[in-house]
């Protein structure tokens, strides 16, 4: 009996649906990401769960929407005991809070695709970023664990984890976690079990000076003019002010731009591991980023709290997706534009590993299988595309053509039509001529969201502002401090 699919799922931060070479940026060099996509498919029209890390993160492992999981900020607390942080002389680099004394696990008692894996007899592997509280602890079917302490790291001297104890290391993080993913792969390739390996990137995410990234990387970029990134005048609503700001376009391109490349090297060294142990036809291999990211994009530098209140824009909320898998190798170097969303990888796994999961049948997504194998007769797949995205009060729905976003209670609200304006340059939310349209997509939504949301950790009744997570939520008696803004507004970078 043939021994079931291996899985390598590559997740990076903060990388923008733009940001590969293929994807029509000519001036990044991608050739390892160019190579995945030729070898299997890129989709064109992927979309995240929530324009920020944490959420997203937490969405892709569960396959439910933030107000189901009840992350809806990115984690700002208890990724560690601060006890211990202090003993280290470790730096929050988000700042240093009182409420960040003792590790929270986020995720407890909700159910991942890991969770269903391990169940099934996989080893389960995480190496890199993990911010969903506890770093300390591995959870959700992990029993290899090499993961970073704080929800962020500079790239040089970052505090990793390993067998229980934190440690302070002197390399780049990028190859840190390579080294350490390319060691299991290695080793797993050996093994009498099949795998799921997690190589989880802090790339491309800031900071961007120049001596965060090699230097070699920083030199490529030196003389580049950027000619396919927007140069716009700042967003009104920034709110990373200077520190990301136009006047620092040309700093933050290059530094994003040398993350990349120096990430794209990174996933070149675990291609060749697949090359030379012989394991493209035994594995599944998926390459996406947790949320999006605008680089001057409508004058945004940041992805959806770039700006106050939080956007959707396109940039923001969709993000590179590239899967090469059996199933898939007769259609290898074509682009899917159905529209896909991250809450479709928990089903799509399952069902491209085999795996009967009762779980699926209660959440939002669809298995992508028929898209991926080219089996697109609609029977194969009855439950209808629907693209939605939330950030605390701020939900948007997508269709082929239209973006609707509502901003509970007051707004303001948007309507775009992206077959006109792929720019999103005019808000047509009072157009009289679409307010049908404006009316059915609210309800759409609406209904949509009454479906899947757990009443007790409803983000559109919390007051999310972008500036962090500091409990789980659902807590009535914690709701005050989970994402009271003006009382941490001193401590934002």
């Amino acid at each position: 009996m043939a021994m079931p699919l291996n899985i390598l799922f590559v997740l990076t931060d903060d990388q923008g649906p733009w940001a590969l070479n293929c994807a029509g940026t000519p001036e990044l060099d991608t050739p390892n990401l160019n190579r995945l996509a030729n070898q299997g498919l890129r989709f064109t029209n992927f979309f995240c769960a929530s324009p920020v890390c944490s959420p997203a993160r937490a969405s892709i492992l569960t396959g439910t929407i933030p107000s189901a999981h009840g992350v809806h900020d990115w984690i700002r607390s208890g990724n560690l005991d601060k006890a211990e942080m202090d003993r280290l002389g470790i730096v929050n680099p988000y700042g240093g809070y009182a409420d960040e004394d003792k590790p929270i696990q986020y995720l407890s008692g909700r159910r991942t695709f890991t969770d269903a894996l391990a169940e099934q007899g996989y080893r389960c592997a995480l190496s890199g970023k993990w911010h969903l509280g506890d770093s300390m602890t591995p959870q959700h079917g992990f029993c290899d664990w090499y993961t970073l302490g704080k929800g962020g790291a500079c790239y040089y001297h970052p505090d990793m984890i390993e067998h229980g104890r934190i440690q302070v290391e002197n390399r780049y993080i990028t190859d840190l976690v390579t080294d350490k993913a390319v060691g299991w792969l290695e080793e797993m390739a050996d093994g009498d079990s099949p795998f799921y390996l997690g190589v989880h990137y802090t790339a491309p995410h800031s900071p961007w000076e120049p001596e965060h990234h090699p230097a070699d990387d920083i030199r490529r970029y030196a003389d580049c003019t950027f000619a396919s990134i927007p140069d716009l005048p700042d967003h009104p609503g920034l709110t990373t002010g200077p520190v990301f700001g136009t006047q620092r376009r040309r700093t933050n391109l290059v530094g994003y731009f040398a993350a990349v490349t120096a990430m794209d090297r990174a996933v070149g060294r675990l291609l060749d591991v697949l090359d030379r142990r012989s394991l493209w036809e035994s594995t599944i291999v998926v390459f996406l980023s947790d949320n999006g990211m605008c680089m001057g994009h409508h004058g945004v530098w940041g992805k959806g709290n770039g700006t106050f209140p939080q956007n959707m824009y396109e940039e923001s909320v969709k993000v590179p997706f590239l899967i090469a898998c059996p199933q898939a190798a007769a259609r290898a170097g074509q682009q899917v534009e159905d529209l896909a969303s991250a809450l479709d990888i928990y089903p799509t796994l399952l069902d491209l590993v085999g795996i009967a999961d009762p779980q699926v049948r209660v959440l939002p997504g669809r298995s992508l299988q028929p898209l991926i194998s080219g089996q697109t007769d609609s029977h194969l797949n009855e439950r209808p595309v629907v693209i939605c995205e939330e950030y605390g009060p701020v939900r948007m729905l997508r269709t082929t053509r239209f973006k609707y976003v509502h901003r509970y209670p007051y707004g303001p609200h948007e309507l775009y039509d992206l077959a006109e304006d792929p720019g999103e340059t005019r808000n047509l939310i009072d157009e009289p001529g679409l307010q049908q349209t404006a009316a059915a997509m609210k309800r759409d939504l609406e209904l949509w969201y009454r479906r899947y949301v757990d009443p007790d950790v409803d983000g559109s009744k919390e007051g999310v502002t972008g500036l962090g997570q500091l409990c789980r939520a659902g807590l009535f008696a914690n709701r005050a401090k989970v994402y009271h803004a003006d009382r941490y507004k001193e401590k934002q970078p």
